[in-house]
């Protein structure tokens, strides 16, 4: 019987499969040599892809059946296992963080990556304040980070104010901006607080599309200044006030590369260190207690109106510093940098790596962004792999990668609880 039900589940699998992947992978279309459009047929490709589609299904019900979930406090295997990984990984990710410059053969590709790498971590660590601690789902987080990317442009241009003046102004901005739509989303929740906040984040990109005087419109704005060192510039001339002339180095390029990377670093490790104390405070507990459920919060006597307009204006405030930090770094911003696709990316590297976990966020956020780094050459295949990656996770691991939650407090010995009894919170 079990036999017969994987064959019958994989058969309906093959056949969604076939009907995705016919219209998308085996009819394509190419510029033949007259300039006119050829239809080009693909059906080995797709009969592969469907028979892999067949294969992995019938695999995944025998492997894991249609039992039910069984009650228990205590982690899963596979959870224990990933526990135990998660202490000397999160140690060993932030000394490797802490050498990449150093190691001999990184040059500045890498770098850069890192830079790409670390400032998704920063987003994914600030937008889980508010999904991952409070509950609230936010589509819109984008609009954030193009309100602090925005905020550093303008100051920095008009008024010429330095990186480090800036920077703190962006987040201030930014985080005024998150209880400006705490405000309207207050008595909303679920699948409504996703519309509510996607409409935000959408709202935010027209603005600056069409407010042409101010952002510059489509064109964007262009010549960014650059972060200084203590005030000692980086310059390729060299020189007296200079970093190179004043540390008596060669000029190099690079060095403005490798600075952008530990100030990026050193503001990832910012957004971590103040979720992780703040988790600890009541503040932080309310937000805990706002996600598993809204009604027993109010019970209790929490006041969720400020707990709600807290996360988002912690979570918009590392948003705006992550967006200053991509200003500054690009020197070139527009509205294509700041579409859905982005808060889609943040939203997918929360929920991937666990929601409230830290570890987690910045595990997802490697895989996923420096994932699409490492399979570039497969070209269109890359996509496919990537999504493929993203399906085989969220089988095997529902709640993200690290699901468990361990209470902030406890009366006696402190345990985990596996992320399949913990309520995902609709707040």
């Amino acid at each position: 019987m079990r036999l017969q039900l994987a064959l019958k589940d994989a058969s309906i699998g093959a056949v969604v499969a076939a009907l995705l992947f016919i219209p998308l992978v085996a009819l394509r279309t190419d510029v033949g040599s007259a300039g006119a459009l050829v239809l080009r047929y693909r059906w080995a490709d797709a009969a592969i892809l469907i028979g892999l589609v067949f294969l992995g299904r019938l695999a995944l019900v025998l492997w894991t059946g249609r039992t039910g979930l069984r009650p228990s406090t205590s982690a899963g295997p596979w959870t224990q296992r990933l526990q135990q990984a998660g202490r000397l990984a999160a140690p060993a990710f932030l000394a490797f963080a802490l050498v990449l410059p150093a190691i001999p053969g990184i040059d500045r590709y890498w770098l850069d990556l890192g830079i790409l790498v670390l400032t998704y971590v920063m987003l994914g660590w600030g937008l889980n304040i508010v999904v991952g601690l409070a509950g609230l789902l936010d589509l819109g987080y984008v609009a954030f980070y193009a309100v602090g990317a925005y905020s550093y442009a303008l100051l920095a241009q008009y008024f010429g104010l330095s990186f480090w003046v800036c920077l703190p102004l962006a987040g201030i901005l930014a985080a005024f901006w998150g209880v400006l739509l705490g405000f309207p989303v207050l008595r909303l929740r679920g699948d409504y607080l996703a519309i509510v906040t996607l409409a935000f984040g959408e709202i935010i990109r027209v603005v600056l599309l069409n407010w042409v005087s101010l952002t510059g419109g489509p064109n964007g704005i262009s010549g960014i200044p650059r972060p200084s060192f203590f005030g000692l510039p980086f310059s390729m001339a060299g020189g007296e006030g200079t970093f190179a002339g004043f540390f008596g180095l060669e000029p190099s390029s690079t060095h403005r590369v490798i600075f952008l990377y530990y100030l990026i670093l050193a503001l990832a490790l910012l957004t971590n260190w103040v979720t992780i104390r703040l988790r600890r405070q009541p503040l932080g507990r309310a937000w805990e207690a706002l996600r598993e459920d809204e009604i027993a919060c109010r019970a209790l006597g929490i006041n969720v109106t400020v707990t709600k307009l807290t996360a988002f204006a912690l979570g918009a405030m590392f948003g705006g510093f992550a967006g200053a930090f991509f200003a500054t770094r690009q020197a070139f911003i527009s509205p294509e940098s700041f579409t859905f696709i982005e808060s889609a990316i943040i939203l997918a590297i929360v929920v991937l790596g666990g929601l409230g976990s830290q570890i987690g966020v910045a595990v997802a956020a490697l895989v996923l962004i420096g994932g699409t780094e490492i399979f570039r050459d497969l070209q269109e295949w890359r996509m496919l792999v990537f999504g493929g990656a993203m399906v085989v996770i969220m089988v095997l691991r529902p709640r993200g990668l690290v699901g468990t939650r361990t209470p902030s407090i406890a009366l006696g010995k402190r345990r985990a609880i596996d992320g399949k009894l913990v309520g995902e919170g609709h707040g």
